[in-house]
């Protein structure tokens, strides 16, 4: 017996997957056994499509009980409720980014989250009955309103007594406003520090600007150099942009020159007041894989000269080709992490699906809002209609086109990409960018899979070991 698979023709061969995140290739003569059920039991082919689930001899309610297991363990994120508990403490910002989401013409950008509202967002995560709970604050410039966030650490731990869950907190900063009291705070409290950086000065001066229009590169340079000489490590990230798409190896080697540990190739999302200006910084899908090509290949070469320097948006889908592991990564689940995985906390108080949910209502539409900390609770929030909707709209194996795209394994849908792009949570087109994106970093990494290089697959399976 033959199980559910996809499939998709690539340079000559046939590549199968199926619903466990299993793949192979085939030539063409032994996809016309397969699909016939005409491979030889005792053949290396059949065991190799029995190993990976696609083919059977046993009564398919065995198959099934055996291997239902592997399916609960991908989809484990399931059962661990929303983990992830963003705060935008603030819109307020020193910065004038080229593509901030958060910024309309003329805005004032004077909204702070107070005290009360805070113990009150952290009330609601607490409800969380995740055990692990990570408490993320954002802007905004979140240094901007920095008493808040040690007193909501405060007020965390101290609730925590009765709750005993397991609290981490990380910070996405511009660290412009980092003085070295506020350092010395965030290292005794053991915050994960994130910041921003673009790329080589040309770029990361271009994208990134304080009001003032000065570049902001030396800033920033100086300022992880702080944190590292005070024994923290930082993390970053880095957004591209159309003037980025020139300088795919420059960006790289600025990570590398700056000692990080891997980089994060994200392209840029048409949500909130961005999608207003997208022609200005946007680009189309093929342009920005393009960029990821030379940047991917000289990372691979980097690599290959012995320095373990990962790109991380490729390990993401790497954990799931290559181990199935589910992996908390709330824009590659299905459902996506809305609502059940993340939950954004605006200043005001007003909570949202996800951070992308509250881009959309800091635009003036909140679709995405499920309630507000002052008056509903985490239960009330995650039983609204609205969240229940997202996570429908978000389930790829059961989306026209998507559940027949071979790819479907290890890919995700965003419901407000969808919305901002065609006013309806549910994909109506399968190619769009984000699908496109998707679908080209997938290209790359199944294209060397199918080779099947010693030295590349060493350098990939190294990326993604615990």
């Amino acid at each position: 017996m033959n199980n559910h698979f996809n499939f998709m023709w690539r340079n000559g061969e046939v590549l199968i997957t199926n619903d466990f995140g299993d793949y192979a290739f085939l030539s063409k003569d032994e996809f016309a056994g397969f699909v016939s059920g005409k491979v030889q039991r005792e053949s290396e082919l059949y065991t190799l499509l029995s190993q990976k689930g696609f083919v059977t001899d046993e009564n398919p309610n065995i198959f099934i009980n055996e291997r239902i297991g592997d399916l609960r363990n991908i989809k484990g994120y399931l059962f661990s409720a929303t983990a992830l508990h963003i705060f935008a403490i603030t819109n307020r910002c020193n910065q004038n980014c080229v593509y901030c989401q958060a910024k309309a013409p003329g805005s004032t950008l004077d909204g702070i989250m107070d005290v009360e509202t805070g113990k009150k967002a952290i009330e609601v995560a607490m409800q969380s009955p995740a055990n692990n709970l990570t408490f993320e604050f954002q802007g905004g410039e979140p240094l901007l309103n920095f008493d808040l966030i040690l007193e909501m650490i405060r007020y965390s731990r101290e609730l925590n007594l009765k709750y005993n869950k397991k609290l981490e907190y990380t910070i996405v900063t511009n660290l412009i406003a980092l003085t070295d009291e506020k350092l010395q705070a965030l290292i005794d409290n053991n915050v994960s520090i994130c910041t921003s950086l673009d790329g080589c000065e040309i770029v990361h001066n271009h994208n990134r600007k304080l009001r003032s229009g000065e570049g902001t590169y030396r800033h920033v340079k100086k300022a992880i150099q702080r944190v590292r000489s005070a024994g923290k490590e930082v993390g970053a990230i880095e957004t591209t942009t159309r003037f980025s798409l020139r300088y795919p190896v420059e960006i790289v080697d600025e990570y590398v020159s700056t000692g990080l540990s891997g980089i994060f190739l994200r392209p840029l999302t048409p949500l909130g007041f961005a999608k207003s200006f997208w022609d200005e910084v946007g680009y189309s899908a093929e342009d920005f894989i393009e960029f990821y090509k030379k940047a991917f290949t000289h990372i691979l070469e980097i690599n290959k000269q012995g320095i373990y320097f990962p790109e991380l948006h490729a390990t993401y889908f790497l954990r799931k080709m290559l181990h199935g592991d589910a992996d908390n990564y709330m824009e590659l689940r299905s459902p996506c992490g809305a609502g059940i995985g993340q939950m954004s906390y605006y200043y005001n108080g007003n909570v949202y699906t996800c951070d992308e949910g509250r881009m959309m209502g800091e635009a003036g539409d909140n679709i995405f809002l499920l309630g507000n900390v002052h008056k509903d609770s985490y239960d009330d929030m995650v039983g609204k209609k609205t969240c229940r909707a997202t996570c429908a709209a978000s389930v790829v194996e059961s989306l026209p086109k998507c559940c027949d795209c071979a790819y479907h394994p290890y890919c995700g849908v965003c419901p407000v990409v969808a919305y901002s792009s065609n006013g309806d949570i549910f994909p109506r087109e399968p190619f769009d960018f984000r699908c496109k994106v998707y679908k080209g970093i997938m290209d790359i990494l199944f294209d060397l899979l199918q080779k099947d290089n010693t030295e590349v697959m060493h350098i990939l399976h190294s990326w993604i070991e615990e």
